[in-house]
């Protein structure tokens, strides 16, 4: 189980009588949950930072057991490292501070890019993980142009575009969502080769 801050209307971020609208009781959905909570912090699309002094309170839950740090803010992910009790894990929610964060002391990585390239996404986590960070490094740089790829326009899009162009799935979105851009498909195209992928 995930717990995600709500999505506060991009109107409502300039209002100065607007403030977040969050659970009296942030452990509510852990006290709710019979399994195992993954907290998931990503400010950019729910207006909301999950600051790690409520992220390592909440952890304290006997089913708080991760967090998904997707703030892009490689200071706060070492913050909740440095605090966590050792059975909690700090998981990258940015494909691109991965091998930072794990460097730091984190767990992992909760990936986007893994939807296109597992192996090395894998090769890199697991390299990194096992302090081989010249090798990690080499992958990470070779997975820098598709992991920028992807968020050239909103996310799943690009991905999607990606897999269509392996063969893999039809490129169908639902509504807001829509397919790509011809600049952004080359982009992804281009990010897919200089990753390994051949044939697209």
């Amino acid at each position: 189980m995930a717990v995600i801050r709500p999505l506060i209307p991009r109107e409502a971020l300039h209002s100065a009588s607007t403030r977040p609208i969050i659970a009296p009781t942030p452990s509510a959905p852990l006290e709710a949950s019979t399994k195992p909570v993954c907290l998931y912090n990503v400010p950019s699309r729910t207006a909301v930072n999950l600051k790690p002094e409520t992220a390592l309170r909440l952890a304290q839950h006997p089913r708080c057991r991760a967090i998904k740090e997707a703030s892009g803010d490689l200071r706060q992910a070492v913050d909740l490292v440095r605090g966590r009790r050792d059975d909690f894990s700090v998981l990258s929610g940015e494909d691109w501070l991965a091998l930072a964060l794990i460097a730091s002391g984190g767990d992992g990585l909760i990936s986007v890019v893994s939807n296109e390239v597992p192996a090395a996404t894998t090769m890199m986590v697991h390299l990194a993980l096992s302090g081989e960070l010249e090798n990690a490094r080499g992958c990470l740089h070779r997975l820098l142009p598709l992991m920028d790829a992807n968020f050239v326009e909103t996310n799943p899009a690009p991905v999607k575009a990606a897999l269509t162009l392996m063969g893999r799935i039809e490129n169908v979105l639902r509504l807001p969502l829509v397919p790509v851009t011809d600049s952004t498909r080359t982009l992804v195209q281009a990010g897919l080769r200089f990753a390994g992928v051949a044939n697209v």
